[in-house]
C-alpha cells in the first residue's frame, strides 16, 4: 500500500508542476503583462518602467524560476489590481468556495446514489425510467438558467432564501442546489451501471440463495463494489465543481475563488489569475489522489495491479 501511495503521490507532483508551468508561460504569452498594468494611455517610458519594477525584462525561464520558489514560500506576489498579498487575497476567498462545493457535492451524493440504486433494483420499472428522465433533465439544464430561477422562484416570490452573499449558512443553500445539479445525473448514472453489473455476479446470487435479506445483500455486498468507481467520479466532480463555481459565485453574487478569478481576468491581474489557475489544478490533483487511495482500500486488486 505504501509504494502505490507513493507511485500515485510521485506522479501527482509531476502533473502539478507541469500545470504550473503551462499556466504561468500560457498566461505570460497572451499579452504584454506591463502595457495591461500601466493602461493604455501610458507612454512607452512608463511600460518600460513598469516592466523593470515586476521583473518583466527579464527572461521567461528565469521569472518562473522566481515565481516557482515564492509558490514553495506561499508566496504568490502581489495583486496589480487589489494592491495585497495575493495569498492573503485567497486565503479569504477560498473557505467559500470549498464550502460551496463540498454542500453540492453532499447533495449531490444524498440524492443520486440511492437513486441509482432504487434504478438498479427496479430496472425497467417506472422508477428507472423516472431516474433516467431526471439524469436528462439534469444534463439540459444550464447552471446559471437553474441558479437564477431558484432566485426568482425561492427568493423573489417566496421570499424564503437570501438572494445573494456568504454570510450565513441560507445564503449556500440555492448555490449549493445551482452547483450539485450538474453532477446528479453522472453520479446517479455510474451507480446504476455499477449496482447492476454486481447485482449479475455470483457472489450477489450465493448471498440471494443462502436466504440473506435484499438490504444486507444490497447495502452490505453489492453497494461497496459498486461504490468503487463513484468514489473517483465523486473526486474528479468536486474538482469541476471548485473550478466551475466562477458562474454559480457569479449569479449568488458569493465572495469566493470563483468571483476573485472573474475579476482578475476582466482586470487582466496576472497574479492573482496564476496563483488561482495553481490551487485549483493542485485541490484536483489532491482529490483525484485521494480518490485513488479510497479506491485500493476498497479493492486490494488495484494496488496489487
Amino acid at each position: 500500500m505504501l509504494a502505490f501511495g507513493i507511485r500515485r503521490l510521485t506522479i501527482s507532483l509531476c502533473v502539478a508542476l507541469t500545470v504550473s508551468i503551462v499556466a504561468f508561460f500560457l498566461l505570460h504569452m497572451s499579452g504584454d503583462i506591463a502595457q495591461a498594468i500601466a493602461g493604455t494611455d501610458a507612454t512607452p517610458e512608463q511600460v518600460s518602467q513598469i516592466r523593470v519594477q515586476f521583473g518583466l525584462d527579464r527572461p521567461l525561464v528565469e521569472q518562473y524560476l522566481n515565481w516557482a520558489w515564492g509558490v514553495l514560500r506561499f508566496d504568490f506576489g502581489t495583486s496589480f489590481y487589489f494592491r495585497d498579498q495575493v495569498t492573503t487575497l485567497i486565503a479569504q476567498r477560498l473557505p467559500v468556495t470549498l464550502a460551496l462545493g463540498g454542500i453540492s457535492l453532499l447533495l449531490a451524493l444524498i440524492i443520486s446514489v440511492p437513486l441509482g440504486v432504487l434504478a438498479a433494483v427496479k430496472q425497467g420499472g417506472w422508477i428507472d425510467r423516472a431516474a433516467l428522465m431526471f439524469c436528462v433533465l439534469g444534463q439540459a439544464l444550464p447552471t446559471f438558467w437553474l441558479g437564477l430561477s431558484l432566485i426568482i422562484v425561492f427568493s423573489v416570490t417566496l421570499r424564503w432564501l437570501p438572494v445573494s452573499g456568504s454570510g450565513t449558512w441560507a445564503h449556500f443553500v440555492l448555490p449549493s442546489v445551482a452547483l450539485g445539479w450538474y453532477a446528479i445525473p453522472a453520479v446517479m448514472r455510474l451507480t446504476r451501471n455499477g449496482m447492476l453489473d454486481v447485482l449479475a455476479s455470483d457472489y450477489i446470487r450465493t448471498a440471494r440463495a443462502k436466504g440473506l435479506r435484499m438490504p444486507t445483500v444490497l447495502f452490505k455486498h453489492a453497494l461497496r463494489n459498486a461504490m468503487i468507481p463513484v468514489v473517483a467520479l465523486a473526486a474528479v466532480q468536486f474538482g469541476f465543481m471548485l473550478g466551475g463555481s466562477i458562474v454559480v459565485e457569479a449569479v449568488f453574487s458569493m465572495e469566493g475563488l470563483g468571483q476573485l478569478a472573474w475579476q482578475s481576468i476582466a482586470r487582466q491581474d496576472f497574479p492573482v489569475v496564476q496563483a488561482i489557475v495553481l490551487v485549483l489544478a493542485v485541490l484536483y490533483i489532491g482529490l483525484t489522489l485521494l480518490a485513488d487511495i479510497l479506491n485500493a482500500i476498497l479493492d486490494p486488486r488495484i494496488r496489487i495491479a
